[in-house]
């Protein structure tokens, strides 16, 4: 790793409180780089939030050209389309003229815009200073939402954790002022709330170096989620390559009533589909019971399409649509997509045709849906909320909950916090009080102020709720409870958030996460109770008399339009400053600067080892840590100390114990790093959807930085896939399943074709050669391998190659330059 020192900003200026809130005791300042002169004005640049509908209509015409004008294509396919580089040779190559085009062609695609969190940003940030361009070829914005811990109240919290992670977010702050990132500071808003506030709008294409950046998809924007090095293909206007997805259409009907929310539907639907159930797709909404649905109820269910495995969630362009746009300041969109979506079929950008078939269709009767409990350990395992109760009973879970947690990117909208205010209300004039710890998370800084107003936050802070900063906190793991639950101790919690992997939340892998609507949650914080159904039970109040809550009710919108919160939490603008220095301290142990990765070698990979063989599920948590681990995201050396330390040993059941070919025992860090450094290189074996969760490209990164060579799983999630050949690893699958059984830890293996199917662009077959005491075994396997993604493996990794293109076409400039002299 190759390190400079980065120059640390300094307090430009200091206010009386973060949240201008009468609670706080003391000033804190918001932290400005000595480039900084004044702090950002609410001047929204609509022109850059404005997606380039004249262009992008244009585009469809050409595509119905091409593919010709019977043709009837979903509303998804219209908005990707439209954004190809070449949509002649994307929709017409190996794809039988372009009858066959869904799961067969490679899309390459030209996104209108990037948005980065705080975690991610650094790695991302790091990979395109390399390209040493001026500016980012599309707007793109961060925001700072993953490092902020909570635990006492926003007011403690914010500051703290500002200080503790200056040197990244002063990183992250002068990089996007050079580039002409727009630069959202810690306590402005978790990214996808933000991102749906601000940048979100019909027939946008997005990426976001976040699982959960389909979120979008609720204000009708094709918003998919990416690791670092993908948003760098964006960033340098490289075309970003993605195989054409199938697209699963989901039919709602009726309207949501009573306790039932649109949080419901998508634990209902992860049910069914399973956290593989929607690899490869992208999710559809449509029918009669969308127009019924709020703009961030939509946000909601498209958040956690993530969970099921899609490419991304979507909503056709709906008349709740409006009312948002103009609210958070983007009018003249909404006249845009009014106008568009009311012309003709032909040029409508905004909805499907109307024969337009779906690859599958499963509806969902909104009148009939009741509320849903997911978990726990994972997302799919839903429970309808009148079986809950036997569901506990009968798998022994525990009867009572330490803490629920409402609001997240996936819960935190005005809509959200009203209804669940609403019941808080109806609690405190009975004279109850919760019995479990409640936790508030506004989802921006304009949700909070908002709320702020309406005296929201003062209904929860008077009922014993605690406030945290609008971010993460712990639904990424940033969390530091207070409740004196020991590592290991069976406990529940309930959550409105949107994953519940073993140790998420809390770092205790015997925690169990239980996922709801924040309605529902807050209703069963006061009962403590597991088994409470707030439908049909009741809870005595100090006089002994049975109290039941009424369904509750909320607003989508604030009648008197959301308040603009503190100016210190605004945007810094997306104008590109050339005077700006980013420098990084060779000492740091938060951020190195990357070194490239070796090129793959011009023979086949002949004694590999594998180094862990994995039991059971594998997300990007177990490969790849959140929590505490979140302060080295832009420090390769030090993150990779994390790496697979959640597997479990398929052999031992032993988690994070691996095991030399001499039989000594380590954690599989140490392990890694030990071949790695006497030559060794090493595959892992692994079970279905590998690399399921989040976007972190880091656990594809670390491993490849420890000396990996290939994955080898019976399934991947599709953005890990994609990550793991970014960076120069390649995964495999077996073609037949029970193969797995054949392999064990430190086995040695050769691979077979894989030099000519890199060579070959994608083309032949891969097989792996076990060796045995008794005799070599062939495991013949599958692979996904694109031309361009051959290209990344063979060059080391995608910045490789794009960093040799980009030589080479600077040398090509020269040489005419010489030849006209």
């Amino acid at each position: 790793m190759r390190a400079h020192a980065i120059r640390a900003g300094r307090p430009l200026n200091s206010r009386t409180c973060l949240y201008t809130s009468p609670r706080c005791p003391q000033p804190s300042p918001r932290r400005f780089l000595a480039t900084t002169h004044s702090v950002p004005s609410l001047n929204v640049d609509i022109a850059s939030r404005t997606p380039p509908y004249r262009k992008l209509v244009t585009k469809l015409e050409e595509v119905r050209r091409i593919l010709g004008a019977s043709r009837q294509l979903t509303l998804a396919e219209k908005i990707l389309y439209s954004h190809l580089d070449n949509p002649e040779e994307s929709l017409l190559t190996d794809t039988s003229n372009g009858k066959d085009i869904r799961g067969k062609a490679n899309l390459k695609l030209k996104p209108d815009r990037v948005a980065m969190q705080d975690a991610s940003a650094q790695m991302a940030l790091l990979q395109f200073m390399t390209c040493n361009l001026p500016s980012t070829a599309v707007p793109a914005s961060i925001h700072c939402d993953h490092m902020i811990v909570g635990e006492k109240g926003a007011d403690t919290d914010l500051p703290n954790s500002i200080a503790g992670n200056k040197e990244v977010f002063d990183f992250l702050e002068s990089a996007a002022k050079k580039y002409g990132i727009e630069f959202w500071p810690p306590g402005a808003g978790i990214i996808h709330q933000s991102v749906l506030e601000n940048y979100s709008a019909p027939g946008l294409m997005m990426l976001g170096t976040d699982s959960h950046t389909p979120n979008a998809g609720g204000l009708g924007a094709i918003a998919i989620g990416v690791g670092g090095a993908d948003a760098v293909d964006a960033l340098v206007d490289a075309p970003w390559e993605l195989k054409a997805p199938k697209v699963l259409g989901v039919k709602l009907v009726g309207e949501l009533s009573g306790w039932a929310s649109p949080k419901d539907v998508i634990l209902h639907l992860a049910g069914q589909l399973t956290v593989r159930g929607g690899t490869g797709f992208v999710i559809e909404y449509f029918g009669p019971g969308v127009e019924s649905l709020s703009c961030t109820g939509m946000g909601t269910i498209c958040n956690m399409g993530a969970e099921v495995g899609a490419t991304t969630s979507l909503f056709p362009f709906s008349p709740a649509h409006i009312p948002y746009l103009v609210a958070t300041h983007r009018g003249s969109i909404a006249e845009a997509a009014k106008r568009i979506s009311s012309g003709p079929m032909a040029q409508n950008l905004l909805k499907a045709d109307p024969e337009a078939a779906y690859d599958k269709v499963i509806t969902i009767d909104l009148s009939t849906l009741e509320p849903h409990i997911n978990g726990p350990f994972t997302p799919d395992f839903s429970t309808p909320l009148s079986k809950f109760k036997s569901v506990v009973e009968e798998k022994d879970w525990p009867r009572t909950f330490g803490a629920g947690l409402i609001g997240s990117c996936t819960n935190s909208s005005y809509e959200d916090m009203t209804r669940a205010e609403e019941l808080v209300k109806q609690a405190s004039a009975a004279g109850l009080t919760p019995k479990a710890d409640f936790f508030i998370t506004p989802g921006s800084e304009m949700i909070r102020a908002t709320l702020d107003r309406g005296n929201t936050l003062s209904t929860f802070s008077s009922a014993g709720g605690v406030v945290l900063a609008n971010a993460c906190g712990p639904c990424i793991g940033q969390w530091k409870r207070t409740d004196e639950v020991k590592k290991g101790e069976s406990n529940a919690i309930f959550t409105s958030y949107n994953r519940n992997f073993p140790g998420r939340n809390d770092g205790n892998r015997a925690t169990m996460n239980f996922l709801a609507s924040p309605e529902l949650i807050t209703a069963m914080s006061y009962s403590g109770s597991t088994t409470f159904n707030p439908i049909t039970d009741s809870i005595p109040t100090p006089s002994g008399s049975p109290f039941k809550f009424a369904p509750p009710k909320g607003l989508d919108l604030p009648s008197g339009g959301f308040a603009d919160g503190n100016p210190d939490f605004f945007p810094t603008p997306g104008v590109p400053d050339s005077s700006v220095e980013v420098i990084v301290d060779p000492n740091s142990t938060r951020l190195a600067l990357l070194d490239p990765f070796s090129p793959f070698p011009d023979s086949e990979l002949t004694s590999l080892r594998v180094l862990y063989k994995v039991k059971g599920q594998c997300t990007t948590d177990t490969i790849s840590a959140a929590g505490p681990w979140l302060k080295y995201k832009g420090h390769l050396p030090n993150i990779s100390e994390n790496t697979l330390i959640g597997a479990v040993n398929a052999a031992t059941d032993e988690v994070n114990v691996a095991y030399d070919v001499d039989g000594s025992k380590c954690g599989i860090p140490e392990l890694g790093k030990r071949w790695r450094d006497k030559g060794q290189e090493w595959l892992v074996v692994a079970e279905h959807n590998y690399g399921e969760g989040s976007a972190r490209e880091h656990a594809a990164l670390q491993p490849r930085y420890l000396g990996g060579r290939i994955i080898l799983a019976k399934s991947f999630a599709r953005i890990h896939e994609t990550n793991l050949k970014k960076q120069g690893i390649v995964p495999l699958t077996f073609a037949n399943e029970a193969d797995y059984d054949l392999f064990d830890a430190c086995d040695e293996v050769a691979t077979r074709g894989l030099l000519d199917v890199l060579r070959s662009g994608g083309k032949g077959e891969v097989e792996l050669v076990l060796k045995k005491e008794g005799g070599d075994k062939v495991i013949k396997t599958r692979h996904t391998l694109s031309e361009d993604q051959s290209g990344f493996v063979l060059a080391g990794s995608a910045l490789n190659l794009l960093a040799m293109k980009g030589r080479e076409g600077k040398e090509e400039v020269t040489r005419e330059s010489e030849l006209s002299d």
